[in-house]
């Protein structure tokens, strides 16, 4: 008969405290390498874009703070972009000559005004940002939305984004189910 030659290896105190203090170091260098990686990603990409030439879509529009920055993409913005990475991407020839065709009446942001009286309205979004709220009308127009900025009362700071008006409540619902299917969250409004 053969006998086992099973071994029982057993730990004391102090081997196991310096087996999970050597384990937490390990993981605390890999996170700490990790994270310095990452912020020098991060820098680098800013670093990019802050020297990237800057197109201005209005020339009537004043540029607020540090020229030499550009501000982060709102939610709204992003939203008639194309693809992804177009925030990064330069214009292209083509689209800087429309953009130098344009009258000056077709580069200006759609003003808020006051709600057409009477009918059925579909609301898109209330925003607190004019530049929000003008982007999302520019990005419904473009869908052939018939959409407007609506400011509300001296005391509501809101900038509404609708459309209408309409006269028949299944036009406006017809109009509601079609922004739906687009992927917005519109609601009915008289």
């Amino acid at each position: 008969m053969t006998s086992s030659t099973d071994t029982e290896i057993t730990l004391g105190t102090g081997k196991l405290l310096f087996l999970f203090f050597f384990l937490v170091g390990i993981c605390s260098l890999f996170f700490a390498l990790g994270y310095s990686l990452g912020r020098k990603s991060d820098g680098i990409t800013t670093a990019s874009a802050a020297s990237a030439p800057q197109v201005s879509a209005s020339a009537a529009k004043p540029a607020v703070g540090d020229s030499a920055q550009q501000p982060p993409m709102s939610f709204y913005k992003s939203v008639e972009q194309k693809d992804a990475n177009s925030e990064l991407a330069a214009p292209s020839a083509e689209a800087k000559s429309e953009t130098a065709t344009q009258t000056p009446e077709a580069t200006s942001q759609p003003a808020a005004t006051a709600p057409p009286s009477g009918g059925y309205f579909v609301q898109v979004a209330a925003v607190s940002k004019q530049d929000d709220a003008d982007a999302l009308v520019d990005a419904l127009k473009k869908k052939q939305y018939p959409a407007f900025v609506s400011s509300g009362s001296g005391t509501d700071k809101f900038f509404r984004v609708q459309l209408g008006p309409f006269a028949d409540i299944k036009d406006a619902e017809s109009q509601r189910t079609r922004l739906i299917s687009d992927g917005y969250n519109p609601i009915l409004k008289k």
